[in-house]
């Protein structure tokens, strides 16, 4: 491998971590892209493009705590692809809040159904559109029933 020459200038990876924060930063000074975070990921600028062409739809989840969280999932996605989106937004939220590290779905899918206009939507293959959701509408966690 040749040497660098003297145009040609070696960066510490900390210093392109930084550099590439720095372009991120100026990014999302966008007015399309200005509601997100300054740590921003690749897939929510991704996601955000998608919303603006209007390839994605933007699901409110409500939590029992009133918390709503808005997951961005394309418009064809299941109820499979909302559960991840689910979980990516609570772990991107995590990593940049700290807090709890580990959060066990396969507790919170046993225990809890999404709902959409008070039907449960059981069917992980089912399309959100097949339950009638579209952009900014509002789904929710219930508590299943013991059987």
């Amino acid at each position: 491998m040749a040497e660098p020459g003297p145009e040609e200038e070696e960066l510490a990876h900390a210093e392109v971590l930084e550099l590439f924060q720095e372009g991120l930063a100026h990014l999302v000074q966008d007015p399309l892209l200005c509601d997100l975070p300054v740590q921003v990921t690749v897939e929510e600028i991704n996601s955000q493009i998608a919303l603006e062409y209007g390839q994605a739809m933007t699901v409110r989840v409500c939590k029992a705590d009133e918390e709503v969280m808005p997951v961005v999932v394309v418009q064809n996605a299941s109820v499979l692809d909302l559960k991840k989106a689910i979980q990516r937004y609570v772990q991107l939220k995590q990593e940049r809040e700290g807090g709890i590290q580990h959060i066990s779905w396969t507790y919170v899918w046993r225990t809890y159904h999404l709902t959409f206009a008070g039907e449960k939507m059981t069917d992980d293959k089912k399309k959100l559109r097949e339950y009638g959701i579209k952009n900014r509408d509002e789904v929710c966690f219930i508590k299943k029933l013991r059987k």
